[in-house]
């Protein structure tokens, strides 16, 4: 496993499901975590712990990352504590499942801001840091429903899709800069986020299970590590798209 022992990652959405999962790997290969979350702070605690116990150093931060100023806050207040960030996951998001019929543009607009826009907002808090130092890497969390329309609505889809879009300017935009900008597209992976829904079931899935968050952590922890990867989607789907 390479070391990050120099470096330090900010992960948003960490404070379980796949955030978690991400936060755990990156720290334990060595690197300072900053563990963003929105509104359970015990959560976020008990990751901040687990990486402690590990021998690593990590920080709760709280914010509302689909404000624009709150996500800004984030930034400087992790890199103020921890220093420097260099790793950068935009996890946070929501999956508001209701019939198509009943969506709301209230419904729709949310979803976006929490889904797409952070991403943004986060992104270009970090970047003038990572540019001056000539070295960053950005992962952001799509989804399979980008691809395929997914299970949950279009609210979603479209939310998702836009993170692939918005992946793709920023890698050719900073390719000369040392910052690698690459997303992963899961599917159905095992989280509070899709125990609830009775339209979601193993079955969905051409390998007939759910994946787990440490296959998702797994492939940011590559992308964390390899700086010839950029512009790319990894599909970590058992099989519901193939590309």
């Amino acid at each position: 496993m390479k070391d990050l022992s120099e470096q330090v990652a900010l992960v948003t959405g960490a404070s379980r499901g796949i955030g978690r999962e991400v936060a755990l790997a990156l720290a334990h290969a060595g690197a300072s975590v900053a563990v963003g979350y929105h509104q359970n702070l015990e959560r976020a605690e008990e990751v901040v712990e687990a990486i402690v116990r590990l021998g690593g150093k990590a920080r709760a931060f709280g914010a509302d990352v689909s404000d624009p100023e709150a996500a800004a806050n984030l930034v400087r207040s992790a890199e103020s504590e921890l220093g420097p960030l260099a790793i950068l996951v935009n996890n946070a998001g929501i999956n508001h499942s209701k019939p198509l019929g009943e969506l709301t543009p209230s419904d729709f607009d949310q979803t976006v801001r929490v889904n797409l826009s952070s991403a943004f907002y986060v992104t270009q808090a970090a970047l003038p840091g990572m540019r001056a130092r000539n070295f960053g890497r950005v992962v952001m969390l799509s989804s399979s429903a980008a691809q395929t329309g997914g299970v949950i609505g279009p609210h979603y889809a479209a939310s998702k899709a836009g993170l692939l879009g918005l992946m793709h300017s920023y890698a050719s935009l900073l390719v000369k800069s040392g910052i690698t900008v690459n997303a992963i597209a899961p599917a159905l992976i095992e989280t509070d986020m899709i125990k609830d829904n009775d339209a979601i079931t193993p079955d969905l899935i051409p390998l007939g299970r759910f994946g787990r968050p440490s296959e998702v952590a797994a492939v940011v922890l590559m992308l964390a590590t390899n700086g010839y990867i950029t512009g790319q989607t990894i599909n970590v789907n058992g099989g519901f798209y193939l590309s």
